[in-house]
Parts: C-alpha cells; sequence; structure tokens
C-alpha cells in the first residue's frame, strides 16, 4: 500500500476464529466486519507505512484528489483546481461545509499544516514534495501549490494513497492522532481493542454522503484458512486474507463473492550493494539468473499473479516488454566463475508476517545451492525485519509495493540515489538523470519514453530482481453490495451494504 507501500506492523497476534465466535461489537452492532491479517503499528497517515494501518485509514482520512476505480485523479477534498499556463502554480478549491469528526470545519490552513508537517519533519512522504516550494492557504477555501519545475504527476503524489492524508493540527499536537486519529472520512475511529479488533463508526456529516452502513469492525486474523472458515461461518462479512491455493475451489462457492483482480503491485528482490561479493553487477545478474520465478509464482501464490522482470504489468499504460533475465542456470555459473565468486553464504532477510517471502525464500535457496550460494534464511517480525533493512543489515531481502499508480511513485525512491527507500545502496548516474528528468517532462509519450529506458537500466544493473506481480484478492458474503476491489487495493467501504442493514 500507495505505497507503498511496503507495511510496517509493530506486533501481531494470531487471533484464533471457531464457529459462533465473533467479536464482542457492543455499541457497533450492525457493522460490517472486516477480517484483516495484521494489526496497524499505529495510525497516523504521515508516519506509518503499514498496509493494514492503511486499510484502516482509508476509510478515516480523505486526501485532496483521490484515484478512481482506474487510478484516474478524482476531486475529493478539492472540489476542483487549475494549473498555470507555465505549469508551475496550482490552485486548490476546497469544498465547502467539509468538517472533521469532531464537528471542527476543515479549511485551507489545514492542508498547508498538513503538507508542510510532511516537508518540514522530513516524514515518510517528504519525498512527493520534492518539487514543491510554496503551500499556501490563500482564503479559508483556496490553496496554492507551487512547484520549481513541472510536475505532471503532482495529483498522483498528493491523492495516490493516505499518507498525505490531510490531518487535524489539534489532533496531531495533543499526541493522539498516532492511537485516536481525528480525520474528515466517511468513517471516524471509535475503539481499538489490542491484538483483536479496530471499531469505525459511520460519519452522518461525511461531505460525499453518509455510509449506508453504521460502521466497520476490523478484525486482526492473520492466518487466512482461519479468516476463510470464518467468512463462510458467517462470523465476518469481508476479508482480503484468502487462502491462494483455495482461489479455484473457491471460483464456484455460491456461499461467498470472490474478486481476483490484477494489481499494479509487485514483490521483488533486493540485494546489499553496500557488501561484497553483491556489489559486482555479474554477481547480482547470477543471482538474477538463477533463480526460478515460475517456480516462485507457483509456490507462493499457486498462479495466481503474474510473473514479471519488471515492476509494472502488462496491460499497464506504463508496461514494458522485458524477458533478459529467464532461469538460466548455466548463464549464472559463468557469470559467478568471471566474478571469481566461489562458494559464498547469503543472508537472506524475510519475515513470518509475510508467509510469501518465506516460502519464496525456500524456492530461492534451492535455486541457488547448485551454484555454490549457500542462503540463510533469517525469518523474523516486520518491524524487526525494517529495522535490519534500514540499517544495510543483510545481503538480500524479499518484500512488496503496494498501491502504485504513477511510474514516480516507486522507481525513484526505490532506485534514485537519494530515494528514500533505496535500502540496496544502487547509484547509477544515467538513472538518475532518467528519474530526475521523467520528474518534469509533461508530454506523455515522451515520459513513457524516459520510464521505459530507466526501467530498462534498473533490471540491467539489477537494483532490484523483480519476480511477479500479485493479484488484489478478496472474497465477501452475498449480502454485501456497493463495495468494489479495486486494483491498487485501497478498501473502501463508503459505499458498502449490508442487505436488511444486518451483520451476516
Amino acid at each position: 500500500m500507495k505505497r507503498l507501500v511496503v507495511a510496517l506492523i509493530a506486533a501481531l497476534v494470531v487471533v484464533g476464529c471457531s464457529t459462533g465466535d465473533r467479536v464482542d461489537l457492543g455499541q457497533s452492532s450492525g457493522n460490517l466486519i472486516a477480517a484483516i491479517a495484521g494489526e496497524p503499528d499505529q495510525l497516523d497517515p504521515h508516519k506509518t507505512s503499514a498496509y493494514f494501518s492503511f486499510e484502516v485509514l482509508e476509510n478515516v482520512f480523505d486526501t485532496l484528489v483521490e484515484p478512481d476505480a482506474n487510478l484516474e485523479m478524482q476531486p475529493a477534498l478539492a472540489q476542483s483546481w487549475d494549473v498555470s499556463p507555465d505549469e508551475l502554480t496550482w490552485t486548490f478549491r476546497l469544498r465547502p461545509g467539509v468538517t472533521f469528526h469532531d464537528g471542527s470545519p476543515l479549511t485551507a490552513d489545514d492542508v498547508v499544516y498538513s503538507y508542510r508537517r510532511i516537508i518540514d519533519e522530513q516524514l515518510t512522504n517528504s519525498d512527493k514534495f520534492s518539487a514543491v516550494s510554496e503551500v499556501r492557504a490563500v482564503d479559508p477555501l483556496t490553496v496554492v501549490i507551487r512547484v520549481n519545475a513541472p510536475t505532471p504527476n503532482l495529483l498522483t503524489n498528493l491523492g495516490g494513497f493516505k499518507g498525505m492524508a490531510i490531518v487535524q493540527r489539534r489532533n496531531v499536537e495533543s499526541g493522539q492522532i498516532a492511537t485516536h486519529p481525528v480525520g474528515t472520512g466517511p468513517f471516524a475511529f471509535q475503539s481499538q481493542k489490542s491484538g483483536d479488533s479496530i471499531t469505525l463508526s459511520a460519519n452522518p456529516s461525511y461531505w460525499g454522503g453518509a455510509p449506508p452502513i453504521p460502521g466497520v469492525t476490523f478484525r486482526f486474523i492473520s492466518e487466512p484458512s482461519t479468516a476463510l472458515s470464518a467468512l463462510q461461518a458467517g462470523e465476518i462479512d469481508w476479508t482480503d486474507s484468502i487462502p491462494p491455493q483455495r482461489v479455484t475451489q473457491l471460483r464456484d462457492d455460491d456461499s461467498l463473492h470472490l474478486a481476483v483482480t490484477a494489481s499494479n503491485d509487485y514483490w521483488y528482490l533486493a540485494l546489499n550493494e553496500a557488501r561484497p561479493p553483491w556489489d559486482d553487477v555479474r554477481v547480482r545478474r547470477a543471482v538474477a539468473y538463477g533463480i526460478d520465478r515460475d517456480a516462485i509464482v507457483a509456490a507462493t501464490t499457486y498462479g495466481t499473479a503474474a510473473a514479471n522482470q519488471l515492476a509494472i504489468p502488462e496491460g499497464n499504460p506504463w508496461y514494458t516488454d522485458y524477458d533478459r533475465y529467464r532461469y538460466d542456470p548455466d548463464t549464472a555459473g559463468r557469470l559467478l566463475d568471471e566474478a571469481g565468486v566461489g562458494d559464498v553464504p547469503m543472508d537472506m532477510l524475510v519475515t513470518s508476517e509475510y508467509p510469501e517471502t518465506v516460502t519464496a525464500a525456500q524456492v530461492i535457496a534451492d535455486n541457488l545451492a547448485p551454484l555454490g550460494i549457500t542462503v540463510n534464511i533469517r525469518t523474523v517480525d516486520f518491524a524487526t525485519w525494517l529495522d535490519e533493512q534500514n540499517s544495510g543489515n543483510f545481503d538480500m531481502l524479499m518484500m512488496g509495493w503496494l498501491g502504485n499508480i504513477d511510474p514516480d511513485d516507486f522507481y525513484y525512491a526505490q532506485h534514485h540515489t537519494d530515494g528514500t527507500s533505496n535500502a540496496q545502496k544502487f547509484s547509477d548516474p544515467e538513472v538518475d538523470r532518467l528519474l530526475d528528468a521523467g520528474r518534469v517532462e509533461t508530454d506523455r509519450a515522451a515520459r513513457a519514453e524516459v520510464y521505459r529506458r530507466a526501467a530498462t537500466r534498473i533490471a540491467d544493473l539489477v537494483s532490484y530482481i523483480y519476480l511477479y506481480n500479485p493479484s488484489v484478492i478478496q472474497a465477501w458474503v452475498p449480502g454485501l453490495s456497493g463495495y468494489q476491489a479495486r486494483r491498487d487495493g485501497a478498501v473502501r467501504f463508503r459505499t458498502a451494504d449490508l442487505a436488511g442493514g444486518e451483520t451476516a
């Protein structure tokens, strides 16, 4: 999630679920019960990068603009905007009458505060403002953003995901935003039971219209088979925690609605270029040739994902055809010989909270063993995984990047020398030049060519070893209507309704 997004989890508690075992809803009776695979680490949208957090926060906060089902930017808190002829000044006009969940009015000052907070404190998404030179309120309902160069992806940067949410200053300065967020979204935070659930209540004053349901209770169920059993038993109404090996069977299950939606997400491997021998491109290429993507897709997703050697999937307008790194152990061995690398250990960092990383690691270990690379799989909780990634304490790691829309969303952060998510320490002047150019190129065809060249060079130099594009897999009870599975993975319950206004 957008972005990243990668997911940060402080703790994950396995929640058992047996027939008839419903969460104590209390005042939330009638809520939609949604099972997600982990507990949010916190609920401050500017500081978390956890997908589980954003599943909840998608329903609590708004952005100036937001992507529709086709990932085109549409009005949200800003009802309209225009751009100056030199493309350096963007003027956004806010919707009148929008209020936060505590009843206080939303004004342009809230927008300025939210963006300045991210910029001044260098928070997770500060790179989204790299071209911004000024953010100011002209009047209570008008915000002007000036950029120092044409910025064709500014709307995507501002609205691509809830990490760019408009927050309330009082909520932040009181220190409550991480545990009791106050937004303008369709649902308001109500309560949290650590290790169990988070409950939201419908916002009757929501600018987009009051939600049809009284609220949403997010239950934390880490085991996909448990979540599926709970759905089939009528204990929950929706889940995105579906065992991929059950997808084929579930397509014919009339007791639930199954959605398998192609996504722009991707999973990848990164080799630490600050450590030998991974600093040698020949060794990185050897690993890329030595990995069987089809076997990884089969083992981790049971064929529900599409193997890919670049980030962007086929069918996306930014797609580039690329197939250099077919599974070729002979070429891999020759490259290792050229680099003078014999038997070598590899510390591979994975996390049990993303089981696909553990499964893939086992396949990769089998693939690389005949090449003399002994993969030592180090499985940690995700909070530790993130710390180890940030400190560079790994040889190779696997993770996903979620919610992608514009190429700049992920290429710059991960592959530019100054990128905020460049944990592998990749640096190439030509890639930097191309990624800088892509940020300011306003001609769509020219911009596509820039990113085609950048994507190809990133793969040629093995900044990442891309593995596959997963599908968004979700399921819900037949009585749930008004909900749509989205290819950006955003979980929006604002228009969801349950038959008869009751839980399943």
